[in-house]
């Protein structure tokens, strides 16, 4: 993190300066056996390709809003990081029908339908594959993804003094967001090249920072688990060589 940071997508910007190859997000789910690890730089690779489906194709800006309905996954980070590259303002679990765009996982397929706006749903299947059919009056990411640019320069620089996120009712914008996640890495003793690993949901604010902020703050890397099997949490501690656990 350097001085200038105040958005997740300049602290994203400067870990890919720093140590481009590092793992950064390393993804379980143990209700499928799943393992995805991302390096900093594959990681802003999805990233960027977002950004540019939601100013490109999606026809979406600054100030616009999203309604997250996804849970703590790999491919929810990606959004989170690719929302604030392009200025959207994040409503996580938010109500569809007062967003410009909802994004959704298949379990939440027919109360995203209340968006009259844009409609994007991922499969949230292994390796991110597409879904078997379409759901109807939705764009599957993993369709759409591909095939957008690698780069990513906002039309508009992002003002990090607007709203970016609103979790449990709470409101913060890019700068108290940054600041907010810096503060948690210190409380959760994590710092540059630490690995802490998150069984929260990202539902609340604590899950997170966990599973992306805090870790994405300090230059550390998040072992992410969906459905964590307690009974295989010490043997992934020390095999991802954690050094910090939320659970």
């Amino acid at each position: 993190m350097t001085a200038l940071d105040r958005t997740p997508a300049d602290l994203l910007r400067s870990a890919l300066a720093s140590d481009p190859a590092r793992p950064f997000v390393t993804y379980y789910d143990d209700a499928t056996g799943e393992r995805v690890e991302l390096s900093v730089a594959t990681f802003a690779n999805w990233v960027a390709k977002t950004a540019n489906l939601i100013q490109g194709e999606l026809s979406l800006s600054a100030g616009d809003r999203l309604a997250l309905h996804l849970p703590a996954h790999w491919q929810s980070a990606v959004w989170l990081v690719a929302a604030s590259s392009t200025g959207l303002l994040v409503d996580v679990a938010g109500d569809p029908a007062g967003a410009d765009l909802v994004v959704t996982g298949p379990d939440a397929l027919e109360a995203a339908r209340a968006c009259t706006g844009e409609r994007v749903a991922l499969s949230l299947r292994p390796l991110g594959v597409r879904f078997p059919v379409t759901p109807e009056g939705f764009l599957d990411y993993a369709v759409e993804v591909p095939s957008q640019g690698d780069r990513f320069a906002p039309f508009v620089p992002v003002d990090p003094e607007e709203p970016a996120l609103v979790v449990a009712g709470e409101e913060l914008t890019s700068t108290q967001l940054v600041e907010r996640a810096q503060g948690d890495a210190e409380r959760l003793g994590v710092g540059p090249g630490g690995r802490i690993l998150s069984g929260l949901g990202f539902a609340g604010w604590a899950g997170l920072a966990a599973g992306l902020y805090a870790p994405l703050a300090v230059g550390a890397s998040v072992v992410l688990c969906r459905n964590l099997d307690q009974g295989a949490l010490e043997r992934r501690v020390a095999d991802e060589r954690v050094t910090v656990s939320a659970v």
